[in-house]
């Protein structure tokens, strides 16, 4: 089993590489629109709803995926809430694209932040980061971790704050780069050992370089009964890990499988 590890320079989730890697979201083609708009299971069998819980600063949509079967275990994965680190929301988006899901009531939102993803940077378009801007023990930051004039002052931390509370689920998966682990300084560290050792990631105490305020986990695990923690790859993961490898590994962790054979 991996050994406890200790991240403290969170400022590494900044980089160039991952800045550079970023491609803006093509526009959907004729077709496609017209799949999604005859019913969310139209052209993605996996999908049971669809909802857009809020727009950016720019006006571009947040949308949640409702995979599996309504009733089960409920769990909510998180991808791209800082724009620059764009390679896990493959995962999310190969369980949403393949088979149907069974044994968990799965939300998966791929781009948090589409402004930040189309732009090739952490923050949003106000140039705030998203993960300081949550309201349980904001500060008022500056630099690349700008926290925002406020707490909740962006429409996108709005938008999860209300579409958390409505659903309330038992556990929140957040997706980073490139810190390569798994946060097992959270609510739950059974679980995290679990999945930690699932997604093949070291265990690690992500302590954000001291600039742990405002995060989004932190305010779900203060004011939910559920749990909510960090999984970082690094920086380059393969495009087989993360569209073949890890999508299967995260079902078998959460006790899910897809219909039919792997």
């Amino acid at each position: 089993m991996p050994a406890l590890t200790t991240v403290s320079a969170y400022a590494a989730l900044a980089t160039s590489a991952l800045a550079a890697a970023v491609l803006a979201q093509p526009v959907p083609a004729p077709a496609a629109a017209a799949a999604a708009a005859a019913g969310p299971g139209a052209d993605r069998p996996a999908v049971v709803e669809v909802r857009t819980i809020g727009h950016s600063v720019e006006g571009r949509p947040i949308r949640a995926w409702r995979l599996g079967e309504p009733g089960r275990r409920r769990i909510v994965l998180v991808s791209t809430m800082h724009g620059n680190e764009p390679h896990t929301r493959r995962i999310l988006e190969t369980l949403r694209d393949g088979r149907p899901v069974r044994g968990v009531d799965l939300w998966v939102l791929p781009t948090y932040n589409p402004d930040g993803l189309a732009r090739g940077t952490r923050r949003n378009a106000h140039g705030v980061d998203l993960n300081r801007n949550f309201p349980h023990l904001w500060k008022d930051l500056d630099g690349s971790y700008e926290s925002g004039p406020r707490p909740a002052s962006e429409p996108e931390t709005r938008a999860m704050m209300s579409f958390l509370e409505e659903v309330q689920p038992r556990r929140v998966v957040s997706f980073h780069q490139p810190l390569h682990g798994v946060d097992t300084d959270t609510k739950d560290p059974g679980f995290a050992r679990r999945l930690a050792r699932a997604l093949r990631l070291p265990r690690a105490a992500l302590d954000c370089g001291g600039l742990c305020h405002g995060t989004m986990t932190m305010w779900f695990n203060h004011r939910f009964r559920g749990s909510a923690l960090t999984v970082e790859y690094g920086s380059r993961p393969s495009r087989h890990r993360m569209a073949v490898q890890a999508p299967r590994q995260l079902l078998g962790v959460l006790g899910a499988h897809r219909a039919g054979r792997d």
